[in-house]
């Protein structure tokens, strides 16, 4: 019997930050259009997406925003060298250039989403990382608010974010002697996460709420309802000019 088609769900990109430790780069252009080895940091997401059959990407934009749509326009395409051509289709959810922060800009976008959806910050080189069709599907049917990419601790974060055991992300006390693991801003993530009781703010964010997303991360830990996993592949916070530098040396 031929196994079922696996729909993946739309994904969402975050692009509006300043990027103030990258700055004067970032005077003149978002920090998501910066460029590793000729090709910007927000397209190595997109082949990435293209690769795994997701359909769309839907990016909120808030400092120089408007370069990005006019960068990219409404699809990205990609054409393999067998000649198949694949197509990743955008759409832009505005916010001023003060953005509104992780949750705040999710909030806005939720009406372009659906209730599953992928979510990676802009700003971050995951070329080996594959948004995995069966993944999106074991996530969806399960009761887990969140899933979480969690990555070894660099050496900007020595700390790490969130503890993993049994599959689940761990809000773990300070004084915990567990390991911990950073977040790699790559992740699964419902709408309903973003609804009471872990969100008091209404879809579509009208009010322009600026709220980051690890409270909530960590309200939906605290029941139990976040998942982890471990990636190992190459991975970096591009923040800082110098961290560019070293990836296009190489």
């Amino acid at each position: 019997m031929t196994p079922p088609t696996i729909v993946q769900p739309a994904a969402m990109l975050l692009a509006a930050g300043r990027g103030e430790r990258m700055r004067p780069l970032t005077d003149v252009t978002p920090k998501p259009l910066l460029k590793v080895q000729g090709v910007p940091l927000l397209q190595l997401h997109m082949q990435a997406l293209i690769a795994a059959g997701v359909p769309k990407a839907v990016i909120n934009t808030g400092w120089l925003g408007a370069q990005i749509p006019a960068y990219f326009g409404n699809e990205f395409v990609l054409q393999p060298a067998q000649g198949e051509r694949k197509l990743l289709s955008l759409s832009y959810s505005a916010e001023p250039e003060k953005a509104f922060e992780t949750a705040g800009g999710i909030s806005r976008a939720l009406p372009q989403l659906g209730e599953v959806f992928w979510l990676a910050a802009g700003d971050v080189y995951a070329p080996d990382f594959t948004f995995a069709a069966d993944a999106a599907q074991a996530f969806a049917q399960s009761d887990e608010l969140a899933h979480l990419w969690l990555v070894p601790n660099p050496a900007h974060n020595p700390r790490g974010d969130f503890g993993l055991e049994g599959g689940k992300a761990l809000d773990l006390p300070a004084d915990d002697e567990r390991q911990r693991y950073t977040y790699s801003t790559i992740a699964l993530l419902k709408a309903q996460l973003f609804a009471q009781p872990w969100f008091d703010v209404e879809p579509g964010n009208p009010e322009g709420v600026r709220a980051p997303l690890a409270p909530l991360l960590r309200r939906a830990m605290a029941d139990g309802r976040v998942g982890a996993s471990l990636y190992t592949g190459r991975w970096v916070d591009v923040g800082t000019p110098e961290r560019l530098e070293l990836l296009n040396q190489g």
